[in-house]
């Protein structure tokens, strides 16, 4: 009876940490990095640029507020106070300056921080002519959205619903489903899902909060956008790339999305990067939805809307497509086996 040689210590390791366990680590450890990176790269060192600010008055003082260091506001002239105020309404600008009476228009439910931050330049622009702003609150939050950011996470909530469920369907049945009627199935379980998803939400925020009232419907089917969205797109980078798409998913909803999307600091705050990238996905476009519609009477949340709506169809589209060439392929690759 012959004993067993002692395994080394290197054979142990490869035993007990494969390779591919290794890659999977790293990519947490990048994802782990990344979003360092994103949130403090984002919020650091906010600061106030091209923000969209109306001015009643002469030319010569939208010049002179133009010409600031920074450029932290970009104004544009209007012909008088009703129209500017309108502008505001509208959400076609940020705040209005009514430069005969020194009164500053902000609507701070679109933002508290950038209305704060306009306020800011204008407080400076005044000091020379010892005459601080008078500012006019034109939309204040609603009483239980005190610093206006109901909207924000409760589009993290939905989002991160709709990838977690999309997730855990990957995880009980495998990320790539075996045949397109399963991967079918999978993407409609996710439409009953997204409307309770969405319904629940509106709920919580809503009915049980207070803190975004009178206007259920539309809180319940932006909720049910952002997590079809979300759902659709995991299931895609998943029938893409197996597991490690759910960290591609990750990546854009919350190592990318969440610092871009308007909610403690609005994109005119943050730098070129995360300003450029905002409006462009879920989160930034769910918040910005959200806003417009409880606060602006929906004034321009057709561009938003039209954003969520095109993210969930491009996922749905990616997964059906994927899903048949990966299966198409399979199952030539299986043919030619059995052939040869």
């Amino acid at each position: 009876m012959t004993s067993e040689e002692p395994r080394s210590l290197a054979h142990d390791l490869r035993d007990a940490i494969a390779p591919r366990t290794v890659l999977l680590v790293l990519g947490v450890l990048l994802l782990q990095l990344g979003f360092i990176l994103s949130y403090v790269g984002a919020f650091h060192s906010p600061s106030p640029h091209r923000v969209a600010v109306a001015v009643v008055g002469p030319q010569q003082t939208v010049d002179r507020i133009n010409a600031l260091d920074g450029t932290p506001v970009e104004a544009s002239p209007s012909p008088n106070a009703d129209d500017a105020r309108q502008r505001v309404l509208d959400r076609d600008v940020e705040a209005a300056y009514l430069a005969d009476s020194g009164t500053l228009l902000v609507a701070t439910a679109a933002g508290p921080a950038l209305a704060t931050a306009v306020e800011q330049v204008f407080t400076e622009l005044g000091a020379a002519q010892n005459r601080a702003p008078v500012v006019q609150d034109l939309v204040p939050p609603q009483a239980g959205d005190a610093r206006g950011l109901t909207a924000f996470y409760a589009v993290v909530g939905w989002l991160v619903g709709g990838y977690l469920a999309a997730a855990a369907l990957g995880i009980a049945k495998g990320a790539r489903p075996a045949t397109l009627r399963r991967t079918v199935i999978r993407l409609a379980a996710m439409v009953p899902y997204a409307i309770v998803s969405g319904l629940g939400g509106a709920l919580v925020v809503d009915q049980v909060l207070g803190a975004l009232t009178g206007h259920f419907l539309s809180l319940w089917w932006i909720g049910a956008a952002l997590t079809f969205a979300a759902a659709t797109v995991t299931m895609a980078f998943q029938v893409l790339f197996g597991v490690i798409g759910v960290g591609i998913t990750v990546l854009i909803f919350v190592v990318l999305g969440n610092p871009s999307a308007g909610g403690a600091y609005q994109a005119e705050l943050l730098p070129p990067f995360w300003r450029a990238i905002g409006d462009w996905l879920p989160n930034g476009a769910g918040t910005e939805a959200i806003r417009d519609e409880v606060y602006f009477a929906g004034n321009a949340t057709g561009g938003p809307i039209t954003v969520l709506v095109l993210w969930g169809a491009a996922g749905l589209v990616v997964t059906l497509l994927a899903s048949a060439l990966r299966i198409r392929r399979e199952n030539a690759d299986n043919s030619i086996t059995l052939t040869g």
